[in-house]
C-alpha cells in the first residue's frame, strides 16, 4: 500500500508559502507507518517544534492500473475521505534550504490520519466538495475540490505514468490554505460537505 501525496494543488496555499504554479502534479509519498485510521490519535513527535496539519480529500483507489488515460481514471476509485498530511514545518524548511528530499519531515510515523471512506456516489459533483478542518471547534481551514489546479482524473492520469496504481493505495489531493501548528491536546474534526469523516486528538 503507498500514500501518494499531491503538492501545491491549490493557488491559494502556494499563495501562502509563495511558491510557484506547477506545469504538472507534484507528488511524493508516505510510508505506510504513516497511516492511522479509527480516529485514533496522532502522538505528537519530540523531534520537532512545529508540526503542522494540512487537510485534504483522500482517494482510495480500486483496481490496478499503469499509465491511465485521463477519460478512463475515474474507473480507479470508488471511496474517498478526508486525511491530514501531517508536516514537520521546521525540518522541511531546512530541507528545501539544502535542496534535499521531503521524506523526514512528512513520513514520520502516524503522518497521514485518514478519517471514514464512504462511496463517491453519495456526492452529485465529485468537482465541487467543499471540506473543511476544525481546530478545537474553530474553522481553521476551508476548501473545495472546484479550486483544485489538477482534478482527481488528472492526479491519477499522472502518477500512474511514474507508478503502477494498486488496490487500497491511498492518494492525498492537495491542501487549501491555512496550513499550521499543533500542540497537546489539540481536538481535530474534519468534514467532508456535513459529514464528519475525522475525529480525532493530539496526545
Amino acid at each position: 500500500m503507498k500514500i501518494i501525496c499531491i503538492g501545491l494543488n491549490y493557488h491559494d496555499h502556494i499563495r501562502e508559502f509563495g511558491g510557484e504554479v506547477p506545469a504538472a502534479p507534484v507528488f511524493f509519498l508516505k510510508a505506510d507507518s504513516c497511516l492511522v485510521t479509527g480516529n485514533k490519535p496522532f502522538f505528537l513527535p519530540d523531534f520537532s517544534s512545529a508540526i503542522h496539519y494540512e487537510i485534504e480529500v483522500v482517494l482510495k483507489i480500486c483496481r490496478v492500473g499503469k499509465n491511465i488515460a485521463p477519460r478512463f481514471a475515474s474507473r480507479y476509485y470508488e471511496e474517498i475521505s478526508l486525511g491530514i498530511d501531517f508536516t514537520a514545518r521546521d525540518i522541511q524548511q531546512e530541507c528545501r534550504k539544502k535542496g534535499l528530499p521531503w521524506e523526514i519531515c512528512k513520513s514520520f510515523d502516524y503522518a497521514a490520519p485518514v478519517g471514514k471512506f464512504i462511496s463517491k456516489k453519495k456526492f452529485a459533483d465529485l468537482q465541487n466538495l467543499s471540506f473543511r478542518l476544525l481546530l478545537n471547534g474553530q474553522c481553521v481551514q476551508q476548501g473545495n475540490t472546484s479550486d483544485m489546479i489538477f482534478s482527481f482524473d488528472q492526479i491519477i492520469a499522472h502518477v500512474s505514468q511514474y507508478m503502477t496504481l494498486k488496490t487500497g493505495d491511498l492518494i492525498f489531493t492537495g491542501t487549501p490554505v491555512g496550513v499550521g501548528p499543533v500542540k497537546i491536546n489539540d481536538h481535530l474534526e474534519g468534514y467532508l460537505q456535513d459529514l464528519k469523516l475525522l475525529d480525532m486528538k493530539v496526545k
